[in-house]
């Protein structure tokens, strides 16, 4: 076939889904009231019509055979409708005001409702099976990543922590600031065995191999420093030599040391089973454990610390620290930069964006939350059964039953219609079987 006729694929254009539809705009009680009214209106009038077509059809019965048929249908839909009318006003008050017994149900067992609701929802609501499914498909370490994934969200965040930090620092003044802070560091600091703390560190360093990264640094640090200071080495043996050694053997010398030393630390960067490396892997370990285990090594520690927190510096320090956070608090009622989040805020929105990309995290978030908030409802929600029980004991019978009935609404008056319409239809069926 010619090329032109050969089919070419059509892209296919991805459907989006449609939109979830928004919930129902909840009713007011005018607006319930108003649709009760009128169903009932219209359950009445149903109900009168049925009375009119009953007596006019007993008038016609003997005259006109058909009529008996019509008779027995607005009698039959007079009885269900009336029947049915009495059963819905029974709920929530006495028909005709006549104190029928069981009737007023709602009213007359207003807290036995209460407690049952109470007791339905503490069951049913409240259970921890109910609440771990509904809280997992939610997933809300998801919802709570995307939200501070938003710099909007981070932003509202740290500008309010920035208002209440500063407050608090503007309204202490400076110097029971400055002796907060300096009891806290200091008594920290005193309660705190710095050997062992020291020994636990390095022994997370040694444990990463970063001493020896440490090591190749400052063999580093030390090449540059021979490689900058040649003049200054060349000047030191020529000083230290004696006055009847020729200045030819001086530079020989300062060749000589220079050349060792520069072939010493190529050797000790360069090869990491060097015997030195091996020396000072030794010396970290036998300093760890000195300063775990040794007590004159930890007695020491203890001592220098002592005078480090006597010394002025500390107080020195103490000072800045205070004058920092005074200036970072009057930082923070100066219009910032509109164009950009807060360091705190680009802080929260990278949060939210890592974790974003660990599912696994999420999912052990979910569970650590999921469990929190079960446990806490399931430690409050006998609780709530009683604060549900005594809410609907306080209430007046009345204002119980049209709460109620207004909750409902007009489903319990297409029953009255349905009743009178069905009871009709049953009644034609029976007047035709028996005749």
């Amino acid at each position: 076939m010619p090329e032109s006729a050969v089919p070419t694929a059509i892209p296919t254009v991805p459907v989006p889904a449609p939109a979830p539809a928004p919930p129902p705009v909840p009713l007011t009680d005018a607006e319930r009231q108003a649709q009760l009214t009128r169903m009932k209106r219209w359950a009445g009038a149903l109900l009168v019509f049925s009375f009119l077509v009953f007596v006019a059809a007993s008038w016609a019965a003997p005259l006109y055979p058909w009529a008996g048929y019509v008779r027995a249908t607005a009698e039959a839909a007079l009885i269900g409708g009336l029947a049915d009318w009495f059963a819905v006003t029974a709920l929530f008050r006495h028909p005709l005001g006549i104190p029928i017994p069981h009737t007023a149900i709602i009213p007359t067992h207003k807290n036995r409702l209460g407690r049952t609701l109470g007791n339905f929802v503490q069951n049913h609501f409240l259970s921890r099976e109910v609440l771990t499914t509904r809280l997992r498909g939610a997933r809300p370490a998801e919802r709570l990543a995307r939200w501070l994934a938003n710099p909007d969200n981070g932003g509202k965040i740290a500008k309010q922590v920035g208002a209440g930090l500063a407050k608090g620092v503007e309204a202490l003044p400076e110097e029971p600031m400055r002796e907060l802070l300096r009891e806290g560091i200091v008594d920290r600091l005193r309660s705190t065995p710095v050997a062992p703390l020291v020994g636990k560190t390095l022994t997370l360093v040694r444990a990463g191999n970063k001493h020896q990264d440490l090591l190749s640094e400052a063999v580093r640090l030390a090449a540059r420093a021979v490689e900058g200071n040649r003049e200054k080495i060349r000047e030191k043996v020529k000083a230290q030599s004696p006055w009847w050694v020729p200045g030819a053997v001086d530079d020989k010398i300062y060749h000589r040391i220079v050349a060792t030393l520069e072939t010493m630390l190529d050797d000790v960067g360069a090869n990491q089973l060097h015997p030195l490396r091996e020396k000072f892997d030794l010396a970290i370990e036998r300093f760890i454990d000195q300063l775990q285990h040794s007590p004159e090594t930890i007695a020491k520690a203890e001592a220098l610390k002592e005078q480090l927190l006597a010394d002025p510096v500390m107080d020195e320090f103490v000072a800045w620290l205070v004058s920092y956070l005074r200036k970072a608090a009057a930082g923070t009622h100066t219009p910032g930069d509109p164009s950009g989040p807060s360091p705190l805020g680009k802080g929260l929105a990278a949060f939210g964006k890592s974790l974003l990309a660990n599912p696994a995290i999420l999912d052990d978030m979910d569970e650590v939350l999921i469990e929190q908030a079960v446990s806490v409802v399931e430690q409050y929600r006998v609780e709530v059964a009683e604060l549900i029980a005594h809410t609907v004991a306080g209430w007046d019978p009345m204002t119980t039953s049209r709460r109620i009935e207004l909750a409902i609404g007009k489903d319990l008056q297409f029953i009255r219609i349905n009743g009178t319409l069905v009871g009709g239809l049953l009644g034609l069926v029976i007047y035709v079987v028996t005749r």
